[in-house]
């Protein structure tokens, strides 16, 4: 095999050398979970005599998070209930406004019936005063001319003509 070169050996060849490379890998874990055991209980004695805990921290930040949330949605519904109240309002004002507005209307079709009614009385009684003109007209036309009515003489003149007859 001479092209790939050297091959590595898996196996050491010196046991010596491999007790001690064993040796060392647990030795660093042990080390390790000794610092890991420290760190751990160092939090622990720490939290307990602070009284910090981040969990019950946590728990009291997400209830009043709840709360505040709770509020919110309250004051949402009041909201909400204020502005169905007022649009409830507005939508009865609406419709005794239209009302009013149709109760107008048909009053004013009255009015307006009424109006033309009396306008077409006024116009057959114009017409009826015309008629009557022109019969007027028409019967003073076809008369003879009539004799003027004797007026009412004065005393003193009818006591002259009197006097002068006899005389």
């Amino acid at each position: 095999m001479s092209g790939f070169g050297r091959m590595v050996e898996l196996a050491p060849r010196n046991a010596e050398l491999s007790s001690r490379i064993g040796v060392q890998p647990i030795a660093i874990g042990a080390v390790a979970l000794v610092l890991v055991l420290f760190g751990i209980g160092s939090i622990a004695l720490y939290r307990s005599f602070t009284g910090n805990m981040p969990e019950t921290d946590r728990m009291v930040a997400a209830r009043q998070l709840q709360a505040k949330t709770a509020q919110v949605s309250e004051a949402l519904v009041e909201k909400t209930k204020g502005l169905e109240a007022t649009q409830q309002e507005s939508i009865d004002q609406l419709q005794t406004v239209q009302d009013q507005l149709q109760t107008l209307r048909r009053q004013i079709a009255a009015q307006q019936a009424d109006n033309k009614k009396l306008s077409e009385q006024i116009a057959a009684l114009t017409e009826q005063i015309e008629g009557l003109r022109q019969a007027q007209a028409n019967a003073q036309a076809n008369e003879p001319a009539a004799e003027p009515s004797p007026r009412k003489r004065s005393k003193r003149s009818a006591y002259r003509k009197r006097h002068r007859s006899r005389g």
